[in-house]
């Protein structure tokens, strides 16, 4: 059987070749897909077909997403949360240097002199002129990370190597992330502690409930003096008028980010990116690969790994058929499940079942195929979202 996936974005090549032609047949229109692979695209509820299972995003974000739609739908949504980290963490880098230190400024005054045809006239007034870029050095000022996850996490190593102190805040923090992190980052008990003691503060955080305009008035009223704060996260986290009002009253000294807006543009004290974050051949291609990875383990096998709205569950293969059940997350519905395969003499060689929030999840493997009613009987129980077998 050919799992047809429609493709809503330019996909790194890299990508596309995780997905065998003899398995999969990729295109930019479909009537019936059975997935979509997408960048950037806004989707919109109304334009995803009732034949897709599963919608994979060649990147960490999701807000172009539809998910609880998606949710309601029993239809997972895979990211790739981590393969543009590094990307992401260089162009932070980048962002540290141009805020400690005149660069930007230089380089556009180097550029008002093009008519000027005597080097050593030229020479001279270089050197008259460059104390108006002096800047100071990274090293020993202190950067705080907000946000510790893959991107946050190696943003903070990259400071601790340049000579910084480095302060995180992460009341989410993982245990995977935990170990990841050096035990040189100081844990600030609270946003507003940090932003008190940090000369840059860099933003790694998702768009949630919780975290949009997350940095507003009162975060940016407790900021030390000459403090830099980088957004290289989401435009979302940040209120704008909030930064404007920050910057004018000098509480804020500079600010850089990757979401330009028509009020910052023009002012000395911003140094604006196009939202280059993750434009690397490298990023795209690493997104693009474990996107694609992760929807041919769900198409072929039902596991589900990086979903942002299903429970994480893996499942390893067997000899056999197997059932992938999405259902609501309320009592009972799995032990009808069995009751329905126990009644048809199928006996179950494995299962796995998980819930996350409003939703479960169910792998499980059988001796032998069920029949299209026994299907259909599943499928009909109330609270049921869906069920595919897969041989």
């Amino acid at each position: 059987m050919v799992s047809k996936v429609l493709m809503l974005n330019q996909i790194s090549i890299k990508g596309l070749e995780r997905l065998p032609r003899d398995g999969y047949e990729i295109a930019s229109e479909f009537t019936h897909p059975d997935a979509i692979l997408l960048r950037s695209h806004k989707l919109q509820s109304e334009d995803i077909p009732e034949s897709v299972l599963g919608i994979a995003r060649a990147g960490a974000g999701t807000n172009n997403i539809p998910i609880d739609a998606c949710t309601r739908r029993g239809i997972p949504v895979f990211n790739s949360p981590g393969a543009n980290a590094n990307a992401v963490k260089e162009l932070v880098a980048a962002g540290l240097l141009l805020g400690s230190r005149g660069i930007v400024e230089g380089i556009l005054y180097v550029q008002t002199l093009r008519d000027m045809q005597d080097e050593a006239e030229m020479n001279k007034v270089l050197e008259a002129q460059k104390k108006q870029f002096k800047g100071s050095e990274l090293v020993g000022k202190t950067l705080g990370v907000v946000g510790l996850g893959a991107i946050g996490s190696m943003v903070a190593e990259m400071a601790l190597t340049f000579g910084m102190n480095v302060v995180g805040y992460d009341p989410a923090l993982s245990v995977d992330a935990a170990w990841r992190l050096s035990s040189k980052v100081n844990k600030a008990s609270s946003l507003s502690s940090l932003f008190s003691r940090c000369d840059f503060i860099s933003l790694h955080l998702p768009v949630l409930d919780a975290t949009r305009g997350l940095i507003n008035s009162e975060l940016l009223n407790t900021l030390k003096p000459d403090t830099c704060l980088l957004n290289f996260a989401r435009k979302e986290i940040v209120d704008g008028d909030a930064v404007l009002e920050a910057l004018e009253n000098g509480s804020l000294r500079q600010y850089i980010t990757d979401f330009p807006s028509p009020e910052l543009i023009k002012r000395d004290d911003v140094i604006l990116m196009p939202h280059i974050g993750a434009s690397t051949e490298e990023a795209e291609d690493n997104c693009a690969i474990m996107a694609a990875d992760q929807l041919r383990d769900f198409l072929e096998h039902g596991n589900i790994r990086n979903s942002v709205n299903f429970p994480a569950l893996q499942l390893e293969p067997v000899e056999g058929f197997r059932l992938a059940i999405t259902n609501e997350n309320v009592p009972k519905i799995l032990g009808s499940i069995l009751t329905i395969l126990a009644d048809e003499n199928i006996n179950v060689l494995d299962m796995l079942n998980k819930s996350r929030n409003d939703i479960a999840y169910n792998l499980i493997d059988l001796c032998s195929e069920p029949t299209e009613d026994l299907v259909t009987k599943i499928c009909d129980l109330e609270g049921v979202l869906n069920v595919r077998l897969i041989a």
